[in-house]
């Protein structure tokens, strides 16, 4: 028998899961309660749930409170929002930056505008059809993404978005060409709704699709499949050595990234009933990834605020300062940089349960690719990075 321990048991120290816990723990008692082991975790919990159902009574109560033409901003900013989240997938969780996703978006969005000027379709098919034109080309394209990394990643989905504003801007006969399409027809939500004939309308529909949406996300990426991604983000070689079909998980986040990409499109069709291949330039597509670098880019609800914020900035000084707001919102990109290394949401107070909510737990990746190849971390990975 080690005297040293048997002194520690009769001087009551604490063991060792005590000590994490930051609880006294009598030896071989029952451990503490949750509380106890966390007293601020209910507070956090609690103020995070105060602050999402204000801003869900805001943003349900926004079209009474605004203009119909803020309104109608209001409603692009959450089209915008929504592929911004599909950005922060691909970039903040996957590991592939991206600035290709007006790709999938102008798929999505010239579907449904020629679904509309044909047949008049409902809101759902619309949405439907965005989803399956966005997955198809990024399943189209995911070959030449998948297999890259880091900048040259960068490069090939810049070249593959730019390339889409061009096929838009020459392919008249489908696309209208440079002057777009125009003259959709308001349809309803679905069969037996009334029709989206208002700003007030059309947003309240736009809100409801994106929390959908951005709901179906934010569960799926706190399944194990979160847990994937980021492994495949943080740890490459050893998931490939543990077994695991990296180009593969990386492949099917991309084309989900695309689908949700293309439900934007047909909102934007919705809430603006025009389309042209200006709302898919490099412009739209680095502001969303400004957004998301500002916001948080491992946080959906990050990329939703960062992009918010890009495009209220954009608007604000478009005003303030004609012909100067690009410029200044460089500068804003520069100073965000520094200010917040990490993002707006890893400075909000919140970064564990912003990181939570996208990643399905506070796991740090190399662990999350120790869990997922099929063992656990014992004794011996305690002290491994």
């Amino acid at each position: 028998m080690n005297p040293a321990s048997t002194l520690n048991q009769h001087a009551g120290a604490q063991p060792a899961g005590a000590r994490h816990t930051g609880a006294a723990r009598s030896p071989g008692g029952p451990p503490p309660p949750a509380a106890a082991r966390s007293p601020r975790r209910w507070a956090v919990t609690a103020t995070v749930a105060v602050a999402l159902a204000a801003g869900a009574g805001l943003a349900v109560a926004a079209p009474w409170l605004v203009d119909p033409y803020t309104t109608s901003l209001l409603a692009r900013t959450l089209v915008f929002g929504l592929v911004a989240a599909s950005v922060a997938v691909l970039t903040g969780i996957a590991g592939l930056p991206t600035l290709g996703q007006t790709a999938p978006f102008a798929a999505g969005a010239y579907t449904c505008a020629v679904l509309s000027l044909h047949t008049g379709a409902v809101g759902v098919v619309s949405l439907l059809a965005g989803a399956a034109a966005g997955a198809l080309l990024a399943a189209l394209t995911a070959p030449l993404v998948v297999y890259a990394r880091g900048v040259v990643a960068l490069m090939i989905t810049l070249a593959i978005g730019e390339l889409a504003v061009v096929a838009a801007g020459r392919w008249k006969s489908v696309t209208g060409g440079t002057d777009g399409l125009a003259g959709m027809p308001s349809v309803p939500a679905s069969w037996g709704l009334p029709v989206l004939g208002d700003d007030r309308a059309r947003y309240l529909y736009a809100l409801a699709a994106v929390a959908v949406v951005v709901g179906a996300v934010v569960l799926a990426l706190r399944t194990p499949a979160g847990a994937l991604l980021r492994g495949c983000r943080d740890d490459e070689r050893r998931m490939r050595a543990s077994g695991h079909p990296v180009t593969g998980y990386l492949a099917v986040a991309l084309v989900a990234a695309g689908a949700v990409a293309g439900v934007a499109g047909s909102l934007l069709i919705t809430v603006q009933q025009y389309v042209s291949p200006a709302d898919f330039g490099f412009d739209v597509a680095a502001l969303l990834l400004l957004g998301v670098v500002i916001g948080g880019a491992g946080s959906v609800g990050g990329a939703f605020a960062g992009t918010a914020l890009v495009i209220a900035g954009r608007d604000w000084l478009s005003g303030l300062l004609p012909g100067h707001a690009p410029v200044l919102l460089g500068g804003l990109f520069v100073l965000a940089a520094y200010a917040f290394p990490q993002g707006v949401a890893a400075r909000s107070g919140l970064p564990g349960l912003a990181r939570r909510s996208v990643s399905g737990g506070l796991i740090s990746g190399r662990r999350a690719g120790w869990l997922i190849s099929g063992r656990r971390a014992g004794a011996g990975d305690r002290g491994r990075p």
